[in-house]
């Protein structure tokens, strides 16, 4: 069944990948978004697919990341609403609409007056579950979430007919606060097999654990850092923006700034684990990429593993721990490196091509057809 579908987004994200998994699929797809087209096509975007209408709001955006902390909030609460309220009034007829959470509110309610299906796409956990969480860290900025954020994804959620979610402990955080399952559509984020391969295996001595991301308290980096210390006998790499926490100064570390994402599969072969220590984080796509590239992995609870773990077929490969718990993860990427010593010289993950965007949006075609057939 050819659906038509709108996509509506501020930046690429992962839903420029669904727009070209679903367009090949067969689908009718028109992509609304800041991204000028020449962009969007060189991430395998059909150029059919690209609608203009949004491009203008792009200076905004670029103005908001530049300016002052005190002030941001504002210039993005008005991006926001902006954009909003151009795709509400430029998009075409639909049978479904794809758009993502907090930032999708008019269109959404706009292409459900018109019939169209509602896909609300939430990378994190509930809004008021993911503040909490931050809120908790030492030292967090209170409110950790601008008002006008939650308000725009409470709303959002009410409109949607499903809310799209990648991992089990996001879905959950719905589920508590009084989200039908029903209600939640949970499908693991994919990976460009080709951008990240199969990797020879590294002759590191002593071992290297990657974490690629920024260095901040939300992703752990303070727990990974102790377990390392505290262990000496393996050093930790890290490839990334430096967020709210310190770079530690030592010869166990080793700091390298972000690179684009079609280099992070060099840097990723370079190591013999990833670990990611999240205290909060809705999926963590590095951690499939770095499976797609012969890694093993280890994380905490928060992230994609449990659902990763389910999808492969040696389990093995994804070690998960609690978060906040340094011992638990120690303890695992101690194992993970021992596995990781027994690999073959070309390491290749068994069945990677489940990672895929292509089984991703697979699935998503099969929910849009369960959804757009009642």
């Amino acid at each position: 069944m050819s659906l038509r579908i709108n996509i509506v987004t501020s930046g690429r994200f992962h839903v420029l990948d669904l727009a070209r998994e679903l367009a090949a699929i067969g689908h009718d797809v028109r992509f609304y978004s800041c991204i000028a087209r020449t962009r969007a096509v060189r991430f395998g975007l059909p150029p059919a697919c690209h609608r203009r209408s949004l491009l203008w709001l792009a200076p905004l955006l670029a103005a908001a990341a530049n300016m002052p902390a005190a002030v941001r909030p504002l210039v993005e609460a008005t991006f926001k609403r902006l954009l909003d309220r151009s795709a509400a009034a430029s998009m075409e007829d639909c049978d479904a609409f794809i758009g993502m959470s907090g930032l999708c509110v008019e269109s959404a309610q706009a292409a459900r007056s018109r019939g169209a299906k509602v896909f609300l796409e939430r990378g994190s956990r509930h809004i008021e579950s993911q503040k909490d969480i931050l809120e908790a860290i030492p030292g967090a900025r209170v409110p950790a979430i601008p008002a006008d954020d939650v308000e725009r994804e409470l709303a959002g959620y009410e409109i949607a007919d499903a809310i799209v979610v990648p991992s089990r402990h996001t879905e959950e955080s719905f589920v508590a606060r009084g989200t039908a399952r029903e209600r939640l559509f949970r499908n693991p984020y994919g990976v460009d097999l080709d951008m990240f391969p199969a990797s020879a295996s590294p002759c590191n001595d002593p071992p290297v654990v990657i974490m690629a991301g920024t260095w901040s308290l939300q992703k752990g980096c303070d727990l990974l850092w102790e377990a390392c210390r505290a262990a000496g006998s393996w050093r930790l790499r890290h490839v990334g923006a430096i967020g709210d926490a310190r770079l530690p100064s030592s010869p166990l570390f080793e700091h390298e700034e972000p690179v684009p994402q079609w280099e992070l599969g060099r840097e990723l072969a370079k190591a013999d684990v990833l670990a990611l220590a999240s205290r909060q984080d809705g999926f963590g796509m590095v951690l499939s990429q770095a499976l797609a590239c012969g890694l093993p992995v280890v994380c905490t609870d928060r992230t994609g593993g449990e659902d990763l773990r389910e999808m492969l077929d040696d389990p093995e490969w994804v070690s998960v721990v609690p978060h906040d718990d340094g011992a638990a993860l120690g303890r695992a990427i101690e194992q993970s490196i021992a596995r990781s010593r027994v690999r073959p010289a070309i390491r290749s993950l068994p069945g990677r091509e489940r990672l895929s965007w292509t089984a991703y949006g697979r699935r998503y075609d099969a929910e849009l057809a369960r959804r757009c057939s009642r």
